[in-house]
């Protein structure tokens, strides 16, 4: 019998959290999540992870020439920040009162508003 693999894995960041990279070229650097692709385990930074890319001339940019993007970079690098310090920080999820899972900070313990 075959195993059923989750259809999207739940991850500790979401669209338009603030997180801080801890790993790679652009270790240190912070910016807003723009994007997830939660099949990858990946995230688009704003201003993280620049890559160039040479663009052929088409009839909508006559010109061409290199542009650069942000290209996705690994949520193991990332780390949230906590909006209460803005330090990073480490999350986990515990229920409220309904019983619907929220983030919160492991640092301050405090709850933490999506988006």
């Amino acid at each position: 019998m075959e195993r059923k693999k989750n259809k999207q894995p739940k991850l500790h960041i979401r669209k338009g959290d603030t997180v801080k990279v801890i790993a790679g070229n652009s270790k240190g650097k912070e910016g807003v999540v723009l994007e997830v692709v939660p099949s990858k385990l990946r995230a688009v930074v704003e201003g993280v992870n620049i890559v160039t890319k040479h663009v052929k001339p088409s009839a909508t940019n006559p010109e061409g020439g290199i542009e650069k993007t942000e290209a996705a970079i690994h949520i193991s690098n990332l780390m949230l920040k906590d909006p209460a310090t803005g330090e990073a920080t480490r999350t986990g999820r515990k229920a409220d009162d309904k019983g619907k899972l929220q983030r919160y900070s492991k640092k301050t313990g405090e709850i933490i508003k999506n988006g």
